[in-house]
């Protein structure tokens, strides 16, 4: 029996949410979670997003989520292009989760902000209203402030340094420090390395941001990195970032090839300079609602499979930027290879000292992954 109930959201609308309340964690309340998120801090909830939308895909994803033929299905809602590597690499997962419980446990995907925007997706997942999603660990920094360290400027060495500091200890205990706002990470994916694409001209030096606004993440930290540049950071949803493009709203954005290439956004922006002066991890996330309703078993279905989907995905991206290097060139792309790295470095330098200075605790995990090996 289902059990029916209505939550006050962020914009004081009453929402029907249909299913198990959201269990209470620690001393926090719902609206004191909010609150403190970047969801109340940076917009409302999309007028698409009415008490009928919502109670329509609460509908759906009920429906969805329940016991079909002796089965469970989840829901996973992206914003992504069903060509990007993410997806494909999320469409692995499904696979291996069907195959290792032999059809008891399956995955929905809905790519292409079908159920919303990252950020209304979370909503939706804290509420239960939703099972699964993909976002930048950008968006989670809110929730889990320690996660703004994988955002600093060059504090990767390399892509394999990254890829070591999401494998070990500190990548587990960064996954679930979203849990006490009902968001548990289940894997960091890959998402490149992060670099300036402009309409007017390339970014080769730190001056050639002065006085461009450039589209960045919902992102203290990324905003912090354009301002120190030199330039002005301007949040923009990625749905909407290809017409705030095209109309002058920015100058520029900044982002890893596949995404560049998949959204289409070298259409507009001809000049591609890879300064990578981040490395910004995905987050493959589970509301915590529909965790704890998993039996140890299906947890483990799903623990396996997304450990698997890591190593697939990785393989997919690094495939997927040569092939979108070569098509964006082929179409007229000025790419940039052989930025001077340093003067990026010195620019941003004083942001990672700032980030020590903020507190004990960052200071330790920023020493403690300047010292995993490559």
């Amino acid at each position: 029996m289902h059990s029916y109930y209505w939550k006050m959201m962020n914009n004081s609308e009453p929402i029907f949410v249909i299913g198990k309340a959201p269990k209470r964690r620690r001393s926090h309340s719902y609206t004191e979670v909010l609150q403190r998120s970047i969801l109340q801090k940076e917009a409302r909830i999309n007028s698409k997003f009415s008490v009928v939308g919502v109670l329509a895909i609460c509908l759906m994803l009920l429906a969805s989520c329940s016991n079909l033929g002796g089965g469970k299905s989840l829901k996973l809602a992206h914003g992504l292009d069903v060509s990007h590597p993410v997806h494909k690499g999320l469409l692995f997962m499904a696979e291996r989760v069907a195959e290792k419980s032999q059809g008891a446990l399956t995955i929905e995907i809905y790519p292409s902000q079908q159920l919303g925007t990252e950020r209304q997706t979370l909503e939706l997942l804290q509420i239960g209203s939703l099972a699964m999603s993909k976002t930048s660990s950008a968006v989670m920094e809110s929730f889990s402030p320690s996660i703004q360290i994988l955002g600093l400027p060059y504090i990767f060495r390399s892509r394999q340094h990254a890829y070591n500091v999401f494998d070990s200890e500190i990548g587990k205990e960064l996954l679930l420090q979203g849990e006490d706002y009902w968001l548990r990470g289940l894997a960091f994916l890959d998402a490149g390395q992060r670099s300036f694409y402009t309409k007017e001209k390339p970014v080769l030096k730190p001056s050639d941001l002065d006085g461009l606004k450039i589209r960045v993440q919902e992102s203290p930290t990324a905003m912090a990195l354009v301002s120190q540049l030199g330039g002005s950071p301007t949040p923009i949803s990625w749905g909407e970032l290809y017409t705030a493009l095209q109309q002058g709203v920015v100058d520029g954005a900044e982002n890893n090839p596949p995404s560049f290439y998949s959204s289409r956004h070298y259409e507009i922006c001809k000049y591609y300079a890879l300064n990578e002066h981040t490395a910004v991890p995905d987050m493959l996330l589970i509301s915590t609602v529909f965790w704890e309703r998993l039996s140890d078993q299906e947890k483990q279905w799903l623990t396996e499979a997304s450990e698997e989907a890591v190593v697939e995905q990785r393989r997919l991206w690094q495939a997927a930027e040569k092939e979108a290097l070569d098509a964006m060139a082929a179409a007229g792309v000025e790419i940039v290879s052989t930025v001077d790295k340093s003067t990026f470095m010195e620019k941003t330098a004083g942001i990672l000292e700032d980030y020590k200075a903020r507190s004990p605790e960052f200071a330790d995990l920023i020493e403690r992954i300047q010292a995993i090996p490559e």
